[in-house]
């Protein structure tokens, strides 16, 4: 349907480049900021006449700005199911963007590292993403668009509340940070519910690979902010950070405690990952993402060290089912999907050590 989403298919994604702080750890971090524009019913309770003016609100922002000019915009409802598929694979709308589709609108930066759904939840929720951990990048990045669109449209705004939100809980700032965790060690030793326990005391909350009701896949977990109201956008971002520190070093005394305890085993778990990952003819997304965890740590731990971040991270994203078949240029059943995904990943792999 889209030039842009069929190249994005074929190019990895900015936001999992493997670069920037801590990328052996933190996958990416994420920038959410919900508005809405004064004198309009949030979505949920809004008629179709009210949501077709924020619609149209936003189209005038197109039309004005510059900042807005370049990227792509579509109409939610032009958006056929395997490419909404692949922006959720893509983290570039949330699933619940997906539920009814009229007067929905979105709009994707050209680095695809940023992106505005128009009537999810809120009228206006701007996202970016960048690789590693950069929660004042990703801040200042939607800000910028945050910024830009206000100044076409007025937002709903109270001066003892903040920034008001269709769900109370994100009023105030109306900011998520979130952090893309990788933490193979503290699963392995055991230890993760406690560090779990922790985050959530420290006033954070844990989520799987996407988000809110997601599963946690690959030894992967997303971290974020809970708290919105009564605290300023640098508060949270200096709090996530530090919490986000704290994690990666108790994961760094996992992954040694499993060295120290077990190291023949480690090193064979993660070359065995490697070996499947290598020669199978038939893997699941699951699976691949299981094991790429494995190999993952390989990289980290300095074991497999002719693999970069990069390639393991668009094999990550590449495996999912929506991306693959977007890779590959057409729709698969789920067996097909499988032998595939495996030809895929052995020809990455193959191609990274040529």
């Amino acid at each position: 349907m889209s030039t842009m989403f069929d190249d994005m298919a074929k190019s990895p994604a900015a936001w999992l480049s493997g670069e920037g702080e801590e990328s052996s750890v933190v996958l990416s971090t994420r920038v959410r900021l919900a508005r809405n524009i004064a004198g309009c019913r949030f979505p949920e309770s809004a008629d179709e006449d009210t949501r077709q003016r924020v619609i149209n609100y936003f189209d005038s922002c197109l039309a004005r700005s510059k900042v807005l000019s370049s990227g792509e915009y579509h109409k939610a409802s032009d958006i056929d199911e395997l490419d909404q598929n692949f922006l959720i694979d893509r983290h570039l709308i949330s699933p619940a963007f997906l539920n009814g589709e009229a007067f929905k609108a979105l709009f994707i930066d050209p680095q695809a590292r940023v992106s505005v759904m128009v009537n999810e939840e809120d009228h206006l929720r701007i996202q970016a993403l960048s690789s590693g951990l950069d929660a004042q990048g990703s801040y200042e990045l939607a800000v910028r668009y945050e910024s830009e669109i206000g100044r076409y449209l007025e937002y709903d705004y109270d001066h003892d509340f903040g920034y008001l939100t269709a769900c109370p809980t994100n009023a105030g700032t109306g900011m998520r940070a979130s952090m893309l965790i990788h933490l193979p060690g503290l699963v392995l030793t055991r230890e993760i519910d406690k560090v779990i326990s922790h985050i959530t005391r420290s006033g954070l909350v844990v989520r799987g690979f996407y988000g809110e009701g997601s599963d946690v896949l690959g030894n992967l977990f997303q971290v974020s902010n809970q708290n919105t109201l009564g605290i300023t956008e640098e508060e949270v971002l200096t709090h996530i950070a530090r919490i986000t520190k704290e994690i990666i070093e108790k994961e760094a005394a996992a992954r040694q405690r499993l060295m120290d305890e077990a190291e023949d085993m480690i090193e064979d778990k993660i070359w065995r990952a490697y070996g499947i990952l290598k020669h199978a003819r038939v893997l699941t997304s699951d699976e691949v993402m299981n094991l790429l965890s494995a190999v993952r740590l390989g990289h980290a731990m300095k074991i497999i060290d002719f693999l970069s971040l990069s390639l393991i991270n668009d094999i990550l994203l590449l495996s999912q089912p929506a991306h693959l078949q977007k890779y590959y240029g057409h729709e698969m059943d789920s067996n097909r999907r499988d032998f595939v995904r495996a030809q895929m990943v052995r020809e990455k792999l193959r191609t990274e050590q040529e």
